[in-house]
C-alpha cells in the first residue's frame, strides 16, 4: 500500500496526464492565427462522428443477432424506432431515450 504522500503524487501525476490529453487537441490542432484548421480536419470533424456510431451500431446489431434470434429482433425494433423517431424529430436525445425505452418495455414484455 502507498504512502499518504504517494498516492497524493499519484493522484497529480493522473491528474496532468488527463488533463494534458483533454488539452492536447485544442493546443495543437486549434488555429491560433485565426486562420482555417485545413481540409484534413475540417473533413474529420464531419466524416468521424457518423462513422463511428455506425460501426457501433451496427457491431451491436451483429452482436445481439449472434447471441439469440430473438433479442436481434428486440435489438432491431428498438433500433428502428430510434432511426425513425430521429428523422420525425430530428431530436438526438428524444430519440436515443425513446428507442432505449422501448427496449427495455420489450425485453420486459418479450425476451
Amino acid at each position: 500500500m502507498n504512502s499518504p504522500t504517494e498516492a497524493l503524487g499519484l493522484v497529480f501525476a493522473m491528474g496532468a496526464v488527463i488533463f494534458f490529453c483533454r488539452a492536447f487537441p485544442f493546443l495543437f490542432f486549434s488555429g491560433r492565427d485565426g486562420t482555417n484548421k485545413g481540409a484534413f480536419f475540417t473533413f474529420v470533424e464531419k466524416i468521424v462522428p457518423p462513422v463511428a456510431m455506425t460501426v457501433l451500431a451496427f457491431n451491436a446489431l451483429g452482436g445481439a443477432f449472434r447471441e439469440n434470434l430473438q433479442d436481434g429482433l428486440l435489438v432491431l425494433a428498438a433500433s428502428v424506432f430510434t432511426v425513425l423517431t430521429h428523422l420525425w424529430k430530428r431530436n438526438a436525445l428524444l430519440s436515443i431515450i425513446g428507442g432505449t425505452v422501448l427496449y427495455m418495455i420489450l425485453i420486459r414484455a418479450i425476451g
